[in-house]
């Protein structure tokens, strides 16, 4: 992630202590959903950043009741925000109406919090409408002294929003994870790339990508990273990214 913005920083140094020990206290007296959405909302203004007044908002409804908060930029929804009581024990069904009128709306991002624990999703539009977490995390962990912990808040702050920190985010986590590390390793240049430095290594050796490729989806990698749905996504992104880089060089070949 870039350089974070110093004004950020010095406000989260600032004010996040304080509010870790109202959120906790909150917890442990389990306080009403209503005393937490005011709770909630004094985070969103002094630790992220947000005009209480002017950029966080209770208008948007959701079945014919307001969903808690959302945070509202010159007109557009940037998040949507589930909040439970302080004692609550946050679950994915607390999230479906959210994410239904997420996706109704076209908003992406949905936020749940019980003031204490904060979970972040992307609403996927597909049918049937689902959702990926993208991250989570206890407020009262979160070290303004650490620089995991300050671009971990960033992505809610206001001044990530110019910058999309939270699509940033997302995007690393669909390329940088187990099932994509897993297809580039079958893919044929890595294959390639291994039976070459074998046979480099033994020179009577003989292997083909065929038997190299057996030997990781049967015995070195686990089958959850191989098979499945996720597994395909990532296939899918590599076989995608590989086209892209195909067709950017033959447009430049042309060019030339």
């Amino acid at each position: 992630m870039a350089k974070l913005p110093k004004k950020y920083c010095d406000r989260v140094l600032a004010t996040l202590k304080r509010y870790q020990g109202i959120v906790t206290s909150h917890r442990s007296r389990d306080v009403s959903e209503a005393d937490t959405v005011t709770v909630v909302k004094d985070v969103l203004a002094d630790v992220f950043g947000y005009d209480k007044y002017t950029e966080l908002t209770s208008e948007h409804q959701i079945r014919g009741t307001y969903c808690d908060l959302a945070i509202q930029i010159e007109g557009k929804v940037r998040f949507l925000i589930e909040v439970k009581s302080a004692g609550s024990t946050l679950n994915d069904n607390h999230l479906r109406q959210a994410v239904n009128y997420g996706a109704h709306k076209g908003i992406e991002w949905i936020i749940l919090t019980n003031g204490f624990e904060w979970r972040f999703y992307k609403v996927l539009f597909e049918q049937p409408i689902s959702w990926d977490e993208i991250t989570r995390f206890n407020l009262p962990d979160m070290s303004p002294r650490s620089q995991a912990d300050l671009e971990r808040l960033f992505l809610l702050a206001r001044e990530g929003l110019p910058v999309d920190a939270i699509n940033a985010y997302h995007q690393h986590q669909q390329v940088v994870n187990q099932f994509s590390i897993a297809q580039l390793l079958l893919s044929e240049p890595l294959l390639n790339s291994v039976r070459r430095e074998l046979r480099r290594l033994f020179p009577d050796l003989r292997v083909d990508n065929g038997d190299i490729s057996d030997l990781l989806v049967n015995t070195v990698l686990k089958r959850e990273v191989v098979d499945g749905d996720k597994a395909d996504d990532a296939k899918v992104r590599i076989r995608k990214a590989e086209q892209r880089l195909q067709r950017a060089a033959k447009k430049a070949a042309e060019a030339a």
